[in-house]
């Protein structure tokens, strides 16, 4: 059993910067793909970035390109999400999930058996 722990979310004004981590324990960190999911009241989960196991390859929603950089440390069993430029729209909470197989870097929440709990990140107008 994987759990994953974020932190890193807050309150920040519009152009500034914040860094998310994942802690994960419980099972081997290499063996996952890793992902950030966000949502908002009412919405459904939203991807927003992912990466493969050895972090050689990542995707990303096309509404963070160029603004958000997922990152992994192996030796540390922790997933980073650094998110510059921080838009109002990027208002959500923010979840950290696990894929086994470690290979693919899906968009698809059913995808991933492991989820943190979420973090909440707001940024002001």
């Amino acid at each position: 059993q994987v759990r994953l722990v974020e932190s890193g979310g807050g309150l920040v004004q519009a152009g500034d910067s914040l860094r998310l981590s994942c802690a994960a324990s419980g099972g081997t960190f290499e063996r996952y793909a890793m992902a950030w999911f966000r949502q908002t009241p009412g919405k459904e989960r939203q991807f927003v970035a992912a990466i493969n196991w050895s972090g050689g390859t990542t995707n990303y929603a096309d509404s963070v390109k160029g603004r958000f950089t997922i990152s992994r440390d192996n030796t540390k069993n922790t997933v980073y999400l650094q998110m510059n430029s921080l838009r109002p729209e990027d208002t959500a909470v923010y979840y950290c999930a696990a894929e086994l197989g470690g290979g693919y870097v899906a968009n698809n929440p059913r995808l991933y058996q492991y989820w943190g709990q979420g973090t909440q990140v707001t940024v002001s107008s």
